[in-house]
């Protein structure tokens, strides 16, 4: 199988992302409330009396935390692929996906209040 190089590696590298995207929106409950809040959020960014840098850490904490979500999404995913009987493994597993989004919801407070709070 012929490797896809330059400018069709990126097309396809975009294609597949935005199949990604679409997807995490139709099938992630959690990704599609992030999401949503973010838009929201980063919006609101705009009308408030911040320098550029905080608004870029504002809009960064958001974004980490889609990121982690879609990973934490994916973990779920091979788990469930693998098998759907309760194994000690794959709750760990999850837990520490959910582990990792609440860390970065609280990187996002510690943002938000240090910067709209100074």
């Amino acid at each position: 199988m012929k490797k896809n190089t330059g400018l069709m590696r990126l097309f396809y590298a975009c294609q597949y992302s935005w199949q990604g995207l679409t997807s995490a929106l139709r099938n992630e409950t959690a990704f599609k409330q992030e999401f949503t809040a973010s838009i929201i959020l980063i919006a609101i960014t705009f009308f408030l009396d911040i320098t550029l840098t905080e608004q870029a850490a504002m809009i960064a904490s958001l974004i980490l935390v889609m990121l982690i979500e879609i990973l934490n999404s994916a973990i779920e995913c091979v788990v469930d692929r693998v098998g759907t009987e309760r194994h000690p493994l794959s709750g760990r597993a999850k837990d520490y996906g959910s582990l990792a989004v609440l860390m970065t919801l609280i990187i996002v407070v510690l943002t938000w209040s240090s910067i709209l709070l100074s």
